[in-house]
C-alpha cells in the first residue's frame, strides 16, 4: 500500500501552483528590494541633468527619454510590490502632469530607509505611524514654505507663466527651457478660457515635423494638419467651412435596389442623373457660402471634380478626434450627410493655407480673431525620438499651466523646499517620543534624497552640496538651491527656479501613501498562472 503524503497548512488549503511568500524575509523585504530597483532606474533620470534611458516595448517601438511617466509606462513592470509605485506615478501624472520621477524616486527612497529601520528590529506598523505623522507635518511645512504673493496671478501675463513652467520644461529638455517656455506659454495663453479653471490640456496641440532646429519652432493660432489639401485649390482667406464627418461621394445619392435598365440611352440618363444630382449637392454647400469643405472619409472623384469647378478648397480628415479638434477651432458643426448646410453649422477660419515645412506637405488653419479654441506648438528637431522627447517637454509645460490655474502658489525649487522639509522634520522628530521618532527622522533623511541626485546627476560633489546646503538653511536662508551651471548653492529667487506647490504636495503625499502601503504588506500569495501549456510562437513570414 503507497502511502498518499497529504499537504498541510497553507498547502492543503490552496490550490497546487501557488506560491506563498510570507513574514519579514520573504514579503516585506523582497517587496521593498523590488520598489528600490525601480527608484533606482527612474532616479538617474530626476533633474535637468537627469540622464535618458533607452527603452523599447513589446512592439519594438523606441523611447528615448527621461520622462520617469513614460519609462514606467512602458517597462511592463510584473512584481506587485513595484506596481504600487507605477500606480502613484501614474496617478501624479493624471493629477498634475509633471512630478511622476519625484513621486516614484521619494517612495522608494521612503522604503529603503524603512528597511534599514525594519532590520534594526522597528516593527512595519512603528513605521508607518511614524511617516503618517511626518507626511502630516511635512504638507503643514509645505505650506510655510509658499512664495509670498505667489497666490495671486495673472495666468495671461506671459512672463509670470514663463518663470512658473520654466522648472518643469528644463527638468525635461535643460538647456532648451528658454526656447521651450515661452512657445508654450504662448500657446496656453492663446486658448486659456475666460474662467482660467476650465483651462483644456487638450487645446494646446503638438505638431511634430522632422528637420530644422529647436529655433524653428513656431506656435500657430489654430491648427497644424499633416496631409495635404485634396484637389488644387491650396490657399483661402477668410473662409466659411462646411465639414462633413460621413464622407463627400457619391454613395449619398445612390439608394439600395435594383434598377433594370434596357437601352443604351437609359442607362446614359441614369448616369447623368446621378451628376447632375452631385452638382447638386456641392453647388448647394457653394451657395450657402462655404470655401472649404473638410470631409471625414474618401473624397469622390465626382464629387471632386464639382468641388473644383465650384472653387471649393477640399480637406480629408481621417482621425475623427482631429475632425473634432478641427470643429473646435472653426466652430463648425459636423454634418453627417452631404447636404446644404444651414448658416450656424458653417464654421470660420481666417485662412487655410497648404505650406511645406521641412519636406512636409501641411495644411496650416489660422483663426486668429475666431474662437481661438486650438493651438498648435510647431516642434522642429533632427531626428523622431528627439521630437517625441520635446513633445513630452511641452505637455509638462501645458499640465503645469493647466496646475497653475487652479492654484498658482510656488515653492523654491532646485532642491530649496526638500532640504528645507528635512531639516524641519528632523527637529520635530526630537520633539517624539517613542518609536515613532526614529521613523520620522528618516522619512527627513529620505529628503536628502533630491539634492544627492540633482547633485550627483550634474556631476557635483553630493556630500559637500548638502552640507553647505543644510548650513545655508540653518542660517535662515530659505531660498537656498543647487544652481547647476555653476555647481554651487545660490539663491534660487535670483536664476528663477521655482516649482509649484501643488506639484510637491501631490508627489510627496502620493509617495508616502504608496511606501506605507507597500510596507502593510507581509504575506503575498499567489495563485497559479491561468493558461495552458505555452504555445510556440508562429513561424515568421517569407520574403514575398
Amino acid at each position: 500500500m503507497v502511502y498518499q503524503f497529504q499537504p498541510y497548512g497553507i498547502q492543503a488549503m490552496l490550490k497546487e501552483g501557488h506560491r506563498h511568500l510570507s513574514g519579514l524575509d520573504e514579503a516585506v523585504l523582497k517587496n521593498i528590494d523590488a520598489c528600490k530597483q525601480l527608484s533606482t532606474i527612474t532616479r538617474t533620470s530626476l533633474g535637468p541633468n537627469g540622464m535618458n534611458k533607452m527603452v523599447i516595448n513589446h512592439l519594438d517601438k523606441l523611447f528615448i527619454t527621461n520622462d520617469a511617466a513614460t519609462i514606467v509606462n512602458e517597462l511592463e513592470v510584473q512584481h506587485p510590490a513595484a506596481k504600487i509605485l507605477v500606480l502613484a506615478g501614474k496617478a501624479q501624472q493624471e493629477e498634475i502632469g509633471d512630478g511622476a520621477n519625484l513621486t516614484i524616486s521619494f517612495a522608494g527612497e521612503l522604503l529603503q530607509n524603512a528597511e534599514e529601520l525594519i532590520r534594526t528590529g522597528l516593527h512595519p506598523s512603528e513605521i508607518i505611524s511614524g511617516y503618517t505623522k511626518a507626511i502630516d507635518k511635512t504638507v503643514e511645512v509645505l505650506n510655510e514654505l509658499v512664495e509670498k504673493g505667489s497666490e495671486t496671478m495673472n495666468v495671461r501675463n506671459k512672463d509670470e507663466v514663463v518663470s512658473r513652467i520654466k522648472a518643469a520644461v528644463a527638468s525635461k529638455q535643460f538647456g532648451q527651457e528658454d526656447v521651450l517656455s515661452p512657445l508654450i506659454a504662448d500657446a496656453c495663453i492663446q486658448v486659456c478660457p475666460k474662467n482660467p479653471v476650465n483651462f483644456n490640456v487638450d487645446n494646446v496641440r503638438v505638431a511634430k515635423l522632422v528637420g530644422g532646429g529647436l529655433h524653428n519652432s513656431t506656435v500657430v493660432r489654430g491648427m497644424v494638419l499633416k496631409n495635404d489639401a485634396v484637389g488644387t485649390i491650396k490657399r483661402i482667406e477668410k473662409a466659411k467651412v462646411a465639414v462633413f464627418s460621413g464622407g463627400v461621394d457619391t454613395s449619398a445619392t445612390e439608394t439600395k435596389g435594383t434598377v433594370l435598365i434596357r437601352s443604351a440611352e437609359q442607362l446614359e440618363s441614369y448616369a447623368k442623373t446621378e451628376e447632375a444630382k452631385v452638382e447638386e449637392l456641392i453647388k448647394s454647400v457653394a451657395d450657402s457660402g462655404a470655401k472649404v469643405i473638410v470631409s471625414g472619409a474618401a473624397v469622390g472623384d465626382m464629387a471632386l471634380h464639382f468641388c473644383e469647378r465650384y472653387k471649393l478648397m477640399v480637406l480629408k480628415i481621417s482621425s475623427k478626434f482631429e475632425l473634432r479638434r478641427f470643429c473646435r477651432t472653426t466652430g463648425a458643426v459636423a454634418l453627417l450627410k452631404l447636404s446644404k448646410p444651414n448658416a450656424d453649422e458653417l464654421g470660420y477660419a481666417d485662412s487655410v493655407s497648404v505650406e511645406e515645412i521641412g519636406g512636409t506637405r501641411v495644411t496650416i488653419v489660422k483663426n486668429e480673431e475666431g474662437g481661438n479654441f486650438v493651438s498648435t506648438v510647431v516642434l522642429r528637431g533632427s531626428t523622431e525620438s528627439i521630437l517625441d522627447d520635446l513633445e513630452r517637454a511641452v505637455d509638462d509645460g501645458v499640465n503645469t499651466y493647466k496646475a497653475m490655474c487652479r492654484d498658482s502658489r510656488i515653492v523654491p525649487g532646485a532642491a530649496a523646499t526638500e532640504i528645507e522639509l528635512a531639516r524641519r522634520i528632523k527637529e520635530f522628530s526630537f520633539k517624539e517620543t517613542g518609536l515613532d521618532q526614529y521613523a520620522i527622522a528618516k522619512f527627513a533623511e529620505s529628503f536628502e534624497m533630491v539634492p544627492k541626485t540633482l547633485a550627483e546627476n550634474g556631476g557635483l560633489n553630493a556630500m559637500e552640496i548638502i552640507s553647505s546646503l543644510y548650513a545655508e538653511h540653518a542660517a535662515g536662508n530659505v531660498r537656498v538651491g543647487i544652481d547647476l551651471e555653476d555647481g554651487a548653492c545660490r539663491d534660487i529667487a535670483a536664476r528663477n527656479i521655482w516649482d509649484l506647490y501643488v506639484t510637491k504636495f501631490f508627489a510627496l503625499k502620493f509617495a508616502a501613501d504608496a511606501a506605507c502601503t507597500v510596507l502593510r504588506v507581509d504575506q503575498i500569495i499567489m495563485a497559479k498562472q491561468a493558461g495552458g501549456p505555452k504555445r510556440d510562437a508562429p513561424a515568421a513570414m517569407d520574403e514575398d
